[in-house]
């Protein structure tokens, strides 16, 4: 697949275990990668990169990710980017509150494998 054509994917994670690993899968599978360890350049990277796929974790530093999450929400020219949240925190009030504010998705990070969590990613860029 030309460069290009590679859909673009945005961590916004400041665990770096996780980001190395969701970078290994995501590389061997030819997606193009950025990287943000906060919510404020994480914020920023959206605007600027264009991902077609967010994976965001909601406690992070400068900015929570739910903060994020309803900025992008609220950005039109941002709305239609689907984000995936990928979080430790599983209290059902915190996963309802994500998808009321437009996540497509909810991850428990402890519940999922990464091969679980990258079907995901696909499923959700190829519908």
């Amino acid at each position: 697949m030309p460069k290009n054509n590679r859909k673009k994917i945005l961590i916004i994670e400041d665990e770096q275990t996780l980001i190395k690993a969701l970078e290994l899968v995501l590389n061997k599978e030819n997606y193009s990668i950025a990287v943000a360890i906060d919510g404020e350049s994480g914020l920023d990277l959206v605007k600027t990169f264009k991902p077609d796929l967010v994976l965001l974790d909601i406690i992070l530093p400068k900015m929570n990710g739910f903060e994020v999450l309803k900025r992008v929400k609220a950005d039109k020219k941002l709305s239609k980017i689907p984000v995936l949240i990928l979080s430790n925190l599983g209290d059902e009030s915190d996963v309802t509150k994500g998808i009321t504010l437009g996540a497509v998705g909810y991850l428990i990070k402890t519940n999922y494998k990464i091969y679980e969590v990258m079907a995901k990613i696909r499923q959700i860029l190829n519908s």
